[in-house]
């Protein structure tokens, strides 16, 4: 999940202090900085953070960025593996900012694919599971709507529609980068930390931080392990069902399950996402859903299951959907006003500026010179504008050939029409990500999701309304994942024709590293069980949205469909209020799209994560230097040693080899 930043946060002289690389530093051939190690090392950390992206994906749908983290792991790795056969004797060849930002982007690419691929919402959505658990009988929800996870599919899938976006907006990286200077802060705040690596200083940070990782690595893992033996047979045993409040909340899912990924998640998300998830919890958890309890038996059937959309469970869903969209519809309209105001701004200043003549200091003169060398190393090798072009009709033409014969509803000229379409859209994105580090890649697919569905009907608009959102979504994604990688680039002197290549060898790895570690999880684990640990919030949701495009809103509960209004309008006034009162205010202004998150998944992960923004909290206060420098270590340590425990775990389970004990807490006996 994104988190909004303001574009006035990371300006262009930040980029320009004592770590930028120097004007008389020589610059590698971009053939050079791609290296075999590098190439290991990215794909190795690929399988980790696909691992860690489908956890979470699976898990509550809440994904933090892994952009530092990879920056510092490639760091960690090639460095480490230098120094040892250095101390054989045998020489190698130095280790270079640039190569680092090969390692970056090509890890971005690969575990980028585990969530814009759809693997936690779209194409589980059509599983027979996703199917049973609305239920046979609900009205649009139909049999014939089902296609299983296959293995075969999913790469071949990935393949024909990941490297689109890649090669939709190449042309346009001088416009963005060098003409609009978009500031793309994350893609700049990776580079300054890449620049910051490989200074002597920064060097020496950089390995206390790894330092760090390691032990909280270590540690997490370990935990992970022992909480193992308690999780015994069954969703209801373990740490994982600790009542850490007492019974009464923990029935309302308000308790602390121990879980190191979300409380490193806590650490990594700003304290404004947290408490929003938090505050989400408490309205969902603790005051509306008990309200709408109490209404069991007037405003839906007493009788009901628990995972029934006719009752509760309905509310859950569609509130949560109501929220999301609310949010997401707002900050796509924002974010297109922004992007033409901004580009109006910009032909208004070359058209009216006039000439000035500026005397220059030797500080400016020297910041000037560096500007300089980038632009020269950013635009020397060029990628050829009818080499992207022709990439990108080549490879639609296989995409609008290939995928109606994987998802039969989704015909070709639905297909031929979004390609016409992603372009324009993937601008949009990556323009919008540029000035505000908002991607709204998922918005875009859930609103390609809605018209495709109404478009095709009832006769297959469910599949074809989740498949074309997972198309959108990947397009959009990448394309703005590849602008974030080329201003990185930028600032590290690093070829963009040596991100490009990374860019598509990472998307490479992504399609079939994504689907086997997804694939892991699907064998060894009960994915999509409302009661189960993995609950694939957002593949309910996705068919959910699918059946509305396809049904319309006569189905739903009493009540819930004026509920999801009021939840939609909320939605959109909270984020006029974050935009309009002063900024000392709305830093304070809980963000939608993080409280809708709780509603359906529980209050648990929220208790973790606000854990977490806790400790980070206290930590800042007592010394805020410290916890800067080494907070993102700590949280990137628990998430990475709980995701690596999922392979064993894993395994585990496809040996079927149960946890040895049962830990469960209950009422004691009454007298």
């Amino acid at each position: 999940m994104g988190t909004e930043t303001s574009s006035m946060d990371i300006t262009e002289p930040l980029v320009v202090e004592k770590n930028s690389p120097s004007v008389s530093e020589h610059v590698p051939e971009w053939k050079e900085q791609i290296t075999i190690r590098g190439l290991v090392v990215s794909a190795v950390l690929g399988c980790l953070f696909c691992i860690i992206t489908h956890k979470l994906n699976l898990t509550v749908g809440v994904i933090p960025s892994l952009n530092v983290s990879a920056g510092l792991l490639g760091f960690f790795f090639v460095k480490s593996w230098t120094s040892f056969l250095s101390q054989l004797g045998i020489f190698t060849k130095p280790f270079t900012r640039q190569e680092n930002t090969v390692i970056q982007t090509c890890v971005v690419a690969c575990y980028g694919l585990a969530f814009s691929g759809g693997f936690g919402s779209s194409l589980i959505a059509m599983d027979e599971r996703t199917y049973e658990l609305i239920g046979p009988d609900y009205p649009g929800n139909r049999a014939k709507d089902i296609i299983n996870p296959g293995l075969g599919w999913m790469i071949g899938f990935m393949f024909v529609v990941s490297f689109l976006g890649l090669f939709s907006l190449v042309p346009l990286r001088k416009v963005m980068v060098l003409d609009y200077k978009l500031t793309y802060p994350s893609g700049t705040a990776t580079a300054m930390l890449i620049n910051s690596f490989h200074t002597k200083t920064g060097a020496e940070l950089a390995g206390n931080q790894v330092r760090k990782l390691g032990k909280y690595l270590g540690l997490s893992f370990f935990w992970s392990c022992f909480k193992w033996f308690f999780s015994g047979v069954g969703d209801s045993c373990g740490f994982d069902n600790f009542p850490s409040f007492g019974l009464t909340l923990f029935k309302n899912t308000f308790y602390f399950d121990f879980s190191t990924t979300y409380v490193g998640c806590g650490l990594i998300c700003p304290h404004i996402v947290n408490c929003s998830v938090l505050f989400g919890a408490i309205i969902s958890w603790g005051i509306l859903w008990p309200f709408v309890s109490q209404h069991a038996g007037d405003w839906y059937p007493a009788d009901l299951g628990s995972n029934d959309f006719k009752g509760l469970y309905g509310y859950k869903v569609f509130i949560s959907i109501a929220l999301i969209l609310g949010d997401g519809i707002y900050n796509l309209v924002k974010i297109i006003l922004i992007t033409v105001r901004e580009m109006y701004k910009a032909s208004s200043k070359e058209t009216s500026l006039p000439t000035v003549t500026e005397v220059l200091d030797d500080e400016s003169s020297r910041l000037q010179l560096e500007e300089k060398k980038r632009e020269e190393v950013f635009l020397k090798d060029r990628i050829p504008t009818w080499f992207a072009l022709s990439g990108y009709v080549g490879l639609a033409a296989i995409s609008i050939g290939t995928i109606p014969m994987i998802f039969p509803p989704l015909k070709w000229y639905l297909v031929l029409c979004s390609y016409i379409l992603a372009p324009a859209l993937a601008f949009c994105n990556s323009y919008g990500c540029g000035l505000t580090d908002w991607s709204l890649a998922s918005t875009y697919g859930k609103i390609g999701l809605f018209i495709v569905a109404a478009a095709v009907g009832q006769n297959g608009g469910v599949i074809a309304g989740v498949a074309s959102s997972a198309v959108m979504m990947s397009i959009v994604a990448t394309a703005a994942d590849l602008m974030q990688d080329f201003k990185t680039g930028y600032l590290t002197l690093s070829s963009a024709k040596s991100m490009f290549v990374s860019q598509l060898i990472g998307t490479g790895m992504g399609c079939i590293i994504a689907p086997l570690t997804f694939w892991m999880f699907w064998t060894a684990f009960d994915i999509g069980s409302p009661d189960g640990p993995y609950k694939a919030p957002y593949a309910v949701i996705f068919r959910e949205m699918a059946i509305l495009g396809v049904e319309g809103f006569s189905e739903l509960p009493k009540h819930c469909l004026a509920m999801c209004g009021g939840f939609f309008a909320a939605a959109i006034v909270i984020n006029l209020l974050r935009d309009l009162v002063p900024k000392k205010y709305s830093q304070y202004i809980p963000i939608p799209m993080a409280m809708a998150v709780p509603f359906y998944i529980g209050a648990y992960f929220a208790v973790d994560m606000f854990i977490g923004t806790v400790i980070l909290f206290v930590w800042e206060k007592l010394n805020r230097r410290d916890a800067e420098d080494y907070a993102g270590a700590v949280a990137s340590g628990l998430i990475c040693g709980d995701g690596i425990w999922t392979i064993p775990s894993a395994v585990l389970s496809i040996m079927r080899i149960d946890p040895p004990i049962c830990m469960y807490f209950g009422p004691s006996a009454s007298s």
